[in-house]
């Protein structure tokens, strides 16, 4: 009994590695699920929104946006985000009244953090989400599906105090 709890014991260390190496996110610019020239483009243009956490715009911008963050206590995001922000990280948000059409919009950003869209009092959930790391300019991309009608975009767990956006729809 003992030699059979010893090799369970064995086992199931030797396990305990492979959620740390399968939850790895791929690596390069190839590794994303979608195209992303026109949403680097967007997010490394020299032109882009330059915004404060708060800001409210009338409509998105057709280039990118430089969303300057603050801390979580500072940043006083209207709706708790869907994950708890980490000590040491940076958060902010912007409202906007309207998207040019109803449909699917691809939000990117340049560098990893969480991202909620708010939109008709309930955060939506992503139409789909793809990653990757070592990708200069770009870090994630979501897609969601919007109406016209106003929404807001928090974003949270930052390490840096500046984020840049992009939303843009899809084609």
């Amino acid at each position: 009994m003992t030699i059979m709890r010893n090799a369970l014991l064995i086992v199931l260390w030797l396990l305990s590695g492979v959620p740390t190496f399968a939850a790895e996110e791929p690596s390069g610019c190839d590794k994303f699920k979608w195209p992303i020239e026109r949403e680097r483009a967007a997010l490394t243009a020299p032109d882009r929104v330059k915004l404060t956490s708060g800001a409210e715009l009338a409509t998105v911008p057709a280039t990118g946006m430089t969303l300057a963050l603050v801390t979580p206590a500072e940043a006083r995001l209207p709706t708790p985000p869907e994950r708890a922000p980490r000590d040491g990280t940076f958060a902010g948000f912007a409202s906007f009244k309207t998207v040019s059409k109803p449909g699917i919009y691809i939000i990117s950003l340049s560098t990893g953090a969480w991202i909620d869209v708010i939109q008709d009092g309930h955060a939506l959930k992503p139409k789909g989400f793809s990653g990757a790391t070592d990708c200069n300019g770009i870090r994630k991309i979501l897609k969601y599906e919007m109406s016209a009608s106003p929404f807001m975009l928090q974003i949270s767990g930052a390490r840096d105090n500046a984020i840049s956006v992009a939303i843009l729809p899809s084609e």
